[in-house]
């Protein structure tokens, strides 16, 4: 595969030109992280891998922050607006190797697709106090009380709990 420079100086090896979003949201990350921010949330369809592991419903994040993962499990939990921590499991983060880059970024076996894109994405954050990745799906198949189908703001409900109650309104 091709190799680009990314914004923190990593090379990165292509290892699968469809999975171009992580490319321009590690560049992204890269810029946030410069501010040195106490909180560092991206959110993205990133995976199919996702939806597949736990389904329409269930949107998974990864965080190295327990304290931070346990508020926005109980935010969630507030506002009906389901989640699920994932781990950002370290033994998995080889299978991003490259032997022509610094790193390759998606994993080489096709395994736990969702973890190594959050894994690949952690790499490009430093500074930031706590970082927390969301790998939504945002889209309802069937319709429910309250969640018709089509587009669903996954998570935003929890989040939005989470920041008033830890910041307020500034």
């Amino acid at each position: 595969g091709d190799v680009l420079p990314s914004r923190k100086g990593l090379s990165v090896e292509i290892g699968n030109t469809d999975a171009e979003g992580r490319l321009i949201l590690a560049d992204a990350l890269t810029e946030a992280d410069s501010e040195e921010p106490d909180l560092l949330i991206d959110m993205a369809t990133l995976t199919g891998a996702a939806r597949v592991a736990l389904g329409p419903d269930l949107p998974p994040f990864y965080t190295h922050d327990d304290a931070f993962a346990a508020a926005l499990s109980e935010a969630a939990e507030q506002t009906a607006d389901p989640l699920w921590r994932m781990p950002l499991w370290q033994a998995y983060d080889g299978w991003l190797s490259s032997k022509i880059a610094d790193v390759n970024h998606i994993s080489d076996g096709g395994f736990a697709g969702s973890i190594t894109a959050a894994l690949f994405l952690a790499r490009f954050v430093e500074k930031a106090k706590t970082f927390v990745h969301f790998d939504v799906f945002a889209w309802v198949p069937r319709a429910r009380p309250g969640r018709p189908v089509g587009g669903e703001a996954q998570a935003i409900r929890a989040l939005f709990v989470y920041l008033k109650k830890t910041y307020g309104y500034r």
